[in-house]
């Protein structure tokens, strides 16, 4: 299980957002899953978490084509202003979702813990690479050799994230985590 401060031996003390207790109480969601959010929080996780943004109402919010989700974050897209991109909580199941600015929902995780675990995992990866951090500009392209071995790392990063959660990797449609991954150097 994955605590506060593996979060923020990555992602820093400032960039991990614990849950009030007051506000995800009401929550229609698994205990343990509230404690997860309270206890552990939630990382700004490069390129898929720029802002946590714990919703404070008791009903879900977050409304999707797999119908109302508890929201979790959000993240503006410079390139299409409008509504933000989401994560969200399946009442009752636990489900992490991420949601498009259409409200389409793509399954990111199981549940909140694992969601968490994935997040730690992904997280820690890409801030120690060198290859799959942020670049610094428009100008930093990787010689052909460094996108092999930035290929590379990619796959063994799903590797990993795919046996903590199988379910995440069941597809390519509709899932989060293949998708993003694979359209990471494009």
């Amino acid at each position: 299980m994955t605590t506060f401060d593996q979060l923020t031996g990555w992602a820093g003390l400032g960039h991990v957002t614990r849950a009030r207790r007051d506000l995800v109480a009401g929550w229609r969601i698994p205990d343990i899953m509230k404690v997860q959010l309270v206890e552990v929080g939630i990382p700004v996780a490069p390129r898929v978490i720029e802002r946590v943004v714990i919703q404070s109402e008791v009903e879900p919010i977050l409304f999707t084509s797999r119908g109302p989700l508890y929201r979790l974050t959000e993240q503006t897209d410079p390139d299409e202003p409008g509504e933000p991109s989401s994560f969200g909580v399946e009442p009752e199941t636990g489900a992490v979702y991420f949601v498009m600015p259409d409200g389409e929902a793509w399954f990111a995780n199981s549940s909140v813990d694992v969601w968490l675990n994935v997040l730690h995992r992904y997280g820690r990866w890409v801030t120690a690479s060198d290859l799959l951090s942020e670049p610094d500009g428009p100008d930093d392209y990787l010689s052909e050799e460094e996108e092999e071995h930035a290929f590379a790392e990619l796959n063994r990063l799903a590797e990993e994230l795919k046996e903590i959660d199988p379910a995440a990797f069941g597809g390519y449609e509709g899932f989060l985590w293949p998708g993003l991954l694979d359209r990471w150097l494009y």
